[in-house]
This record gives structure tokens, C-alpha cells and sequence, in this order.
């Protein structure tokens, strides 16, 4: 697939939004299916459409409303950031986070968070879909907005919502900064996720989605991404995962046998290498998510961050509208 250069970036951010929760709802009903288990229900193209979950059909999960919640931190921090002249983003991420925790039917007893706002009033997102434990677990223990996660988890569960990173600089003007992205979002996934691997993978997808934004095709964005990953320390699963994913694109493309070979996408270098597979081979929005969403492991997950990759580069109108 190719970037849609004629995309203006709100078409982008909306594109990269929507398809995530359309992957995300396509592989909802599947996450915890086995392939040969998704094949035997679905037939031998496996799951190509919505199917029950969560009751009803096309249910996003907690990874969307994850990232809602991440769009809805950086909005404000956006904000505080141009009305204050400074603002430490994650630390409005995690306040953002702990009402998301709210939502979820949990609590932290050392932190009142604000319930305000428009999205924690939506009353469909009051529903718990999955949600990771790492996560509760990190939100539920944090003793002030900002702080690290003090585990070893490098869990799908950060770079899985840190897309809207890559629109910051559409609103402080600064969108060229990938490396600014890298970073943002490795502290946001280190809010929940303590293991260099889950912080370094969200910021190579920030990093990738910043490129994108700017008008970059997605192969090379991707290779340059891997010049940023290299400067960190820690940073050799990630490294490898994906150039086996880049490497294999080529090889074997939009092959579900080879999706497998690159994980199960619980873990966050699975994920990403998975979902970055199935974006550099196949030739639609539509493919792309099908494919993502089809194999044993985290389903949704894969979908979820495919989808922000495809949805980025071909708008929302690439969305079949079924």
C-alpha cells in the first residue's frame, strides 16, 4: 500500500482512529482462538467480517478505548502546553488513564483523578472488554500522574494505544519530529509496561506514524525508524522482529503462514512486527485487516495496530463500509 498524499492530517488522524477500532472489532471474537479453531468456525478464509462479542457485533475493546483516552490526554496536554507554555505529556496521559480506570470499575486509592470531560461521559465506554492486567495493575498502583510502571511486562498493552502520538505536531506545530514522537511514547507505554522491549516498540510505531503523517511511504519511514530504534539502549528484540517483518514482506507477503511465524502478538515486538508485516504486503485497508486479525494470539491487538497504520495512509474512505 501506498500513503495518500493528498490526505490532509485531520483525514489522517481520523483514518488512523477509525481503522484501529474497526481491527480492533474484527478481531475481538478471535482473540482467544487458536487458527485452526477460527478457521473451523469462520471457514477456510477465517473470520472477514464482524461476529458476536462482547454482546453484540462489532464491540471495539480495551485497546480502543485505550487509545481514545491517550488522544483525549495529548489533547489537553496540547492545550495546557500552548496556554502555559509548558506541560510534561505523559503525566496528563496518565491522568487520562485513571479515569480510564474509573470506567473499567477500578481504582486507585492514592490518586483522585477528574472525572470531567466528554469521553468518560460516554456511557458505552463504561464496559470492561478484555482489559490487560498489566495495566490495571500499573494505573491501580501509581502514586502520582507520570510515574513509571515498576514491573518487567513488556505486554502488547502500550504500543497497542499510543497511536495518536504521531498527530502532537499537528498541534504544536512540530510535525516533523519523529524522534520527538519516539520518545513521547516510550514514556507513555513506560506508565504501565517497566520492559525496554514494551516502552521501545511504542515508540518505534509513534515514530513510524509521525513519518507517515509527514507523507513518507511506508517502507522507507520504516527503515528510518530503525535508525531512531538503534540509538537506544535495550532495543535488539525490537530491532530484529522487525526487520524479520520488513525481510518477509518481501519474501512471502500477505501470507497467514507467515504472519504466524512472527508471533502471537501478546507480547509488544510480536505486535508490531506482525501488524507492520501485514501492512507493508498487503494491497488494501481491507486485506491488510483481514489478514491481521487471522492467526493464533492477540487478534485484536494485531488488528487494532494494523489498522492505525492502514487507516493513516489511506483514510477513513478506504474503510469498506461494511
Amino acid at each position: 500500500m501506498d500513503t495518500d498524499t493528498s490526505l490532509t492530517t485531520i483525514e489522517k488522524a481520523r483514518g488512523c482512529l477509525l481503522a484501529g477500532a474497526v481491527g480492533d472489532a474484527l478481531g475481538a471474537p478471535v482473540e482467544f482462538m487458536s487458527i485452526d479453531e477460527i478457521v473451523r468456525q469462520f471457514g477456510s478464509s477465517g473470520i472477514t467480517g464482524y461476529a458476536p462479542a462482547y454482546g453484540g457485533t462489532g464491540k471495539i475493546t480495551d485497546d480502543t478505548q485505550m487509545t481514545l483516552f491517550t488522544a483525549e490526554g495529548l489533547i489537553r496536554a496540547s492545550v495546557r502546553g500552548q496556554r502555559k507554555g509548558i506541560c510534561h505529556f505523559p503525566s496528563v496521559v496518565a491522568h487520562a488513564y485513571q479515569r480510564w480506570l474509573l470506567t473499567q470499575g477500578h481504582s486507585n486509592p492514592e490518586i483522585s483523578a477528574a472525572t470531567d470531560g466528554w469521553l468518560f461521559g460516554i456511557n458505552e465506554l463504561h464496559s470492561q472488554r478484555a482489559p490487560g492486567i498489566t495495566c490495571l495493575t500499573a494505573l491501580e498502583s501509581m502514586s502520582y500522574f507520570g510515574e513509571a510502571a515498576i514491573n518487567d511486562s513488556k505486554g502488547c498493552g502500550g504500543v497497542m494505544r499510543v497511536a495518536p502520538v504521531a498527530f502532537i505536531g499537528a498541534a504544536t506545530g512540530d510535525n516533523t519530529n519523529a524522534t520527538s514522537a519516539f520518545e513521547t511514547a516510550v514514556e507513555i507505554c513506560a506508565l504501565t509496561h517497566g520492559h525496554p522491549t514494551g516502552q521501545l516498540a511504542g515508540g518505534y510505531f509513534a515514530a513510524l506514524l509521525t513519518l507517515l503523517t509527514n507523507g513518507e511511504q511506508l517502507l522507507p519511514a520504516a527503515k528510518k525508524c530503525i535508525d531512531i530504534l538503534r540509538k537506544y539502549d535495550n532495543h535488539s528484540e525490537v530491532l530484529t522482529h522487525i526487520e524479520r517483518a520488513i525481510e518477509k514482506s518481501t519474501a512471502s507477503p500477505n501470507c497467514r503462514n507467515t504472519l504466524t511465524e512472527l508471533g502471537e502478538g501478546w507480547v509488544a515486538e510480536e505486535a508490531l512486527a506482525m501488524s507492520l508485516y501485514c501492512a507493508l504486503s498487503s494491497n488494501s485497508t481491507k486485506d491488510a485487516l483481514i489478514l491481521a486479525v487471522n492467526h493464533s494470539g492477540d487478534s485484536d491487538s494485531t488488528g487494532a495496530i494494523t489498522g492505525n497504520i492502514v487507516g493513516l495512509m489511506a483514510g477513513e474512505r478506504a474503510i469498506p463500509a461494511e
